[in-house]
């Protein structure tokens, strides 16, 4: 073997927070910044994000996953044990949805919230990590992701108290089917 064998390899560039967040704005759309404080954020807008307990989290990800549905980035916060779902910013701003959520522990990101991104500065190392990283620009509808929360809600707790959307649209079925009066 001689040097006619030999390739020269191009450098590989460490990974810095300004070239993470360059491959964040590039490659995945993320509107993301580096705040110093904070290290890499991006502010709720084009894209919205979900968060929950981590069980339910690998929960709603295990049954996203079943359905044949394609998942998007999830961000793990390994010291809170909690999941962020970064999803389409469709979830409508109404109280009753929010209430349901909020009895389940789940939030979803107002606009202009700040929304943590893993950045591989030393410092913020263990405060998140990616579950699912991105690769290009897909999320999923944040619709679809609440309603895999929801079905997997009544899935663990099937007694469990129904959101009162869900318990209106049981009503109106009864009432249409002649069943309640």
């Amino acid at each position: 073997m001689g040097l006619d064998d030999t390739q020269v390899l191009p450098p590989i560039q460490a990974d810095t927070p300004i070239t993470r967040c360059r491959f964040y704005r590039q490659t995945c759309g993320l509107p993301a910044r580096i705040q110093p404080e904070l290290g890499i954020v991006m502010p709720a807008g084009s894209v919205g994000a979900i968060t929950m307990p981590h069980q339910l989290g690998g929960t709603v990800k295990s049954h996203v996953q079943s359905r044949g549905i394609k998942l998007g980035p999830i961000i793990s916060h390994p010291r809170s044990k909690r999941w962020t779902f970064l999803v389409i910013p469709d979830v409508p701003d109404e109280v009753r949805l929010f209430a349901e959520l909020f009895r389940l522990n789940v939030s979803v990101s107002c606009m202009g919230a700040q929304i943590a991104l893993p950045s591989p500065a030393p410092r913020s190392n263990g405060f998140r990590v990616w579950v699912k990283p991105p690769r290009d620009e897909f999320r999923p509808s944040g619709m679809a992701v609440v309603e895999a929360i929801r079905e997997c809600a009544d899935q663990r707790h099937p007694g469990r108290r129904r959101g009162i959307s869900e318990s209106i649209s049981a009503r109106r079925s009864m009432v249409e089917h002649g069943g309640m009066s």
